[in-house]
């Protein structure tokens, strides 16, 4: 499933495509949303914008599309009129006289009033979202060590929506790596310089990430662009310490680390 800065780059491109001019069609396969096919001719997208890893298409006549791809949605972009060749199925195609942007395979998508789809219940659990630019460390670092989330151990927490929205495998395996720690610790283990470190890295992996990542010169000039340290590098020598990473287990999903330096 792709994470926070990968939908975030998604919804870039979807709005760079259609925002800001008027839909000439728009076509939804899920018969609870026909009635706004309708509707929507002639109506502007305003913004495409996720939320950890959901995507929210707000409209002018103040509705918002939510969509969440899980495992296996994805969005396109299109010429107008174009509908690219692909085994998946086509749920949503949003179209204006230039280009098309296309939801395959998705099943959760949903029409909320704008003014309320902060209500949706996968919102509602979500925690903040890593990339929000409003977000600061000492919120993270208050969050590390609220109750219901101080005993949880790391390499299980990094992937709970309801503690910061967006992070997924390969940035708790990179998050972890850059504060060297151990999956195994807790927030309440951590001393406050320990607490300082992981929260600036579960802010700057995830944002690095989002502006570097697969991109020649991109990012600001400070940058250090966004690469694996850890994650799918078994075997490797570790860059601090030049021990092999080595590949385990945690949660159910692929995880690397160092076993010298990640204490």
């Amino acid at each position: 499933m792709p994470e926070g800065p990968e939908i975030r780059r998604a919804a870039d491109a979807l709005a760079k495509a259609v925002a800001g001019e008027p839909l000439v069609r728009a076509w939804f396969a899920p018969p609870a949303l026909k009635r706004h096919e309708k509707t929507l001719a002639g109506r502007r997208i305003e913004a495409i914008t996720p939320h950890g890893k959901a995507l929210l298409t707000r409209f002018d006549n103040g509705l918002t599309l939510y969509s969440h791809n899980q495992l296996y949605g994805i969005w396109r972009v299109a010429a107008a009129g174009e509908r690219p060749t692909t085994g998946r199925s086509l749920k949503v195609a949003l179209e204006t006289s230039r280009k098309a942007i296309l939801l395959y395979s998705a099943t959760d998508i949903e029409m909320w009033p704008t003014a309320q789809v902060h209500e949706h219940p996968l919102l509602q659990r979500l925690g903040p979202d890593a990339l929000d630019a409003s977000l600061e460390a000492g919120t993270v670092e208050a969050r590390l060590r609220d109750p219901r989330f101080a005993r949880r151990r790391l390499g299980t927490l990094l992937l709970d929506q309801a503690f910061i929205a967006g992070l997924g495998n390969y940035l708790r395996v990179e998050i972890l790596w850059e504060a060297g720690l151990d999956h195994n610790r807790r927030p309440c283990d951590l001393d406050d310089t320990e607490r300082a470190l992981l929260a600036e890295a579960i802010l700057d992996l995830p944002r690095r990430s989002y502006r570097t990542r697969g991109r020649r010169g991109a990012g600001h000039l400070q940058d250090t662009p966004f690469r694996f340290r850890a994650y799918e590098r078994a075997g490797e020598a570790c860059e601090r310490c030049l021990t092999p990473i080595e590949k385990s287990m945690v949660a159910s999903r692929p995880f690397y680390a160092c076993p010298h330096c990640q204490r």
